[in-house]
């Protein structure tokens, strides 16, 4: 399979899982400019109508989109991972974690990227300081949102390395969870292959 990618664009989390997952995957860097590219010259829009990364090019030519879809089917491909939780009640929590992530993180920080008014950016800020106080509150004093490491932490780490980059404050114990997640091998290699910090 083939991963169309941004560096540090919510593609990072599916990057992190296919690392997590031990899959075989290429990478192909879409850029961004007056035209969408990708690195081995095709027409992005040809991929992907919508133009968006993450887009998985599955073995069969088939593509797959959003995030939240490809991070399920990522942890698919390799139950024994443990990348998501299919059974029993936290399967809901899980469900609601990534979905939480989607539509009150990653969605909420979208308007930052376009570079709004000041009284747009302060009221967009502000609701999210009060989303990562809800985000806190579901990581309570557990390691990870579900206990263990899923694909809901890689999602959570792309959204607060936006917050870190947008200046939005989040607490310490946000902070913690975010230099555990950034300190797995895993995560480390596909910083290394985006190019990204690593600390």
């Amino acid at each position: 399979m083939k991963l169309y990618y941004a560096p540090a664009a919510c593609s990072l989390g599916p990057h992190i899982a296919i690392r997590e997952a031990g899959l075989d995957a290429t990478l192909n860097k879409v850029s961004f400019g007056k035209e969408r590219t990708t690195e081995d010259g095709r027409n992005f829009y040809d991929i992907n109508p919508q133009g968006a990364v993450p887009t998985l090019e599955l073995d069969s030519g088939e593509v797959l989109t959003e995030a939240q879809v490809l991070l399920q089917y990522i942890a698919a491909q390799k139950p024994e991972a443990k990348l998501a939780i299919t059974e029993g009640p936290d399967r809901w929590r899980f469900l609601e974690a990534l979905n939480f992530i989607a539509t009150e993180l990653h969605k909420g920080t979208s308007p930052l990227f376009r570079n709004p008014s000041d009284e747009a950016k302060a009221a967009t800020r502000a609701n999210l300081v009060n989303r990562y106080k809800l985000l806190e509150q579901k990581l309570g004093d557990k390691d990870y949102l579900l206990g263990q490491f899923t694909v809901a932490d890689a999602y959570a780490f792309v959204v607060l390395n936006w917050a870190r980059r947008f200046e939005i404050p989040v607490s310490a114990s946000l902070n913690a969870y975010f230099e555990r997640i950034r300190a797995r091998p895993a995560v480390q290699q596909a910083l290394k292959e985006e190019g990204l910090p690593t600390s």
